[in-house]
């Protein structure tokens, strides 16, 4: 079954991303490539990335026929939404053990959802 977990950070996490020390910055990033690649060597990932930070969002609502858009992200709480991995794991206490293995996993909020099934491709 596929869970997606979600990653959520703090205005810190995203701040260090773009840190103007490079020590700060590279060790932010340089967690998640072998936590991805244990996925991969596990045959459990499917996809994944990282989001660029909150105030790059854009909100859509449609209201009547009309479109309201508006900047930022939809909901403004301490915590965003940084990324996301899609695993391919027989149960939730599966996902809930990658996602315990993410680094940095002490400090931050996930949340594990199970997938829907894909929707089927169009006829041709």
């Amino acid at each position: 079954m596929h869970y997606t977990i979600l990653i959520y950070e703090s205005a810190e996490d995203f701040a260090v991303r773009k840190d103007p020390d490079p020590k700060k910055r590279e060790a932010y990033w340089a967690v998640w490539p072998p936590y991805a690649q244990a996925l991969r060597e596990a045959g459990v990932f499917v996809g994944g990335a990282g989001l660029e930070p909150p105030e790059t969002a854009t909100t859509l609502k449609l209201r009547d026929g009309r479109r309201h858009v508006q900047d930022g992200p939809y909901a403004d709480t301490k915590e965003q939404l940084g990324g996301f991995f899609i695993i391919d794991v027989p149960d939730l206490d599966t996902a809930l053990d990658w996602a315990a293995r993410i680094p940095r996993a002490a400090s931050r909020t996930y949340e594990i959802r199970p997938n829907l099934a894909p929707m089927p491709a169009p006829a041709r």
